[in-house]
């Protein structure tokens, strides 16, 4: 790996320039708890680490709003099929796959009634009218940033959980790599542009924007694994050779299907940010990722930049 040349690099967001354990992950649960109890009246068990990393590795969990929607759904038929919550969401998990929200949602109306939680839910297609997704985003980006990004007021008062992100991006590593890459820098990232800029601030400068993807800001069929933005973004940068860092399996099958499009596209796991590191790493290794680093900031070292 050392010796191959790389003319650009794509980053996603979360998990890999900014650590979301405490504000996207925290977010889920306390979602999940809100809505299932006001609108189910059912008190729900934490949606801890070891439920999200198990949504995550079917591949169909990138955006973590549509994972909180599998999680209440399935703690909904958990408590309406009389069956362990911490048990059940596991039988869930193992019945999900790359499609994500579908699988699921096929899965539980196989086994049990969900039509009038569904309904009372809202459509998925728009989430703006989902009441999962509109919790979320509210509790996320808390009553000021949500105001100005729906044009609409909160329903809570408290600052928003994405004040919470740990940037791990910094300027010095910007810098490295900008004399390596030039202006071909860019983000593909599920987060929407105005998120990713409320954290990351001036640093968004180093990045080729125009050549970027903001998956929240995309039509809803744009969302990893697709490789239609990556492959976009490469092209945007007439890249040759893109190193795409991700720390998901989204990212992975994203890099896999854009290379496998005629887009050469080699794959970096970051594993450092998971809240099992040991366990992401297996992940990726059993999947046949050759690059797998703790953090960003192995990268020069790893690409022998000065």
């Amino acid at each position: 790996m050392k010796n191959q040349k790389f003319d650009s690099i794509i980053f996603d967001c979360d998990g890999v320039l900014v650590d979301i354990t405490q504000s996207y992950d925290k977010t889920i649960d306390k979602t999940c708890r809100y809505v299932l109890n006001e609108f189910a009246g059912i008190d729900s068990i934490p949606i801890d680490h070891k439920i999200i990393d198990g949504f995550k590795s079917s591949g169909g969990f990138n955006d973590e709003v549509d994972l909180t929607y599998a999680a209440v759904i399935s703690l909904y038929a958990a408590h309406k099929l009389n069956k362990e919550q911490s048990k059940f969401i596991y039988q869930v998990i193992s019945n999900s796959d790359k499609t994500g929200i579908r699988s699921v949602q096929s899965y539980l109306e196989s086994i049990c009634d969900i039509s009038e939680f569904l309904s009372k839910l809202g459509s998925l297609g728009n989430r703006h009218d989902n009441l999962v997704y509109s919790i979320f985003d509210q509790l996320f980006f808390g009553p000021d940033l949500y105001e100005k990004l729906f044009k609409k007021q909160s329903q809570f008062s408290e600052d928003g959980m994405i004040i919470n992100d740990k940037i791990i991006l910094s300027i010095s590593l910007l810098e490295k790599l900008q004399k390596e890459f030039g202006k071909k820098i860019a983000v593909v990232t599920g987060r929407g542009f105005e998120s990713i800029s409320y954290s990351l601030k001036n640093m968004l400068d180093y990045f080729d924007v125009k050549s970027s993807a903001f998956l929240e800001d995309e039509p809803r069929e744009m969302a990893k694994p697709n490789p239609a933005t990556l492959i976009r973004a490469i092209k945007s940068m007439e890249s040759k050779t893109c190193l795409y860092v991700g720390d998901s399996m989204e990212d992975y099958m994203m890099a896999q299907d854009a290379t496998q499009s005629g887009y050469s596209t080699t794959f970096c796991a970051i594993v450092g940010t998971s809240t099992n590191p040991k366990d992401r790493r297996k992940l990726f290794a059993d999947s046949g990722v050759d690059l797998i680093l703790e953090s960003i900031n192995d990268i020069p070292k790893v690409l022998n930049l000065v």
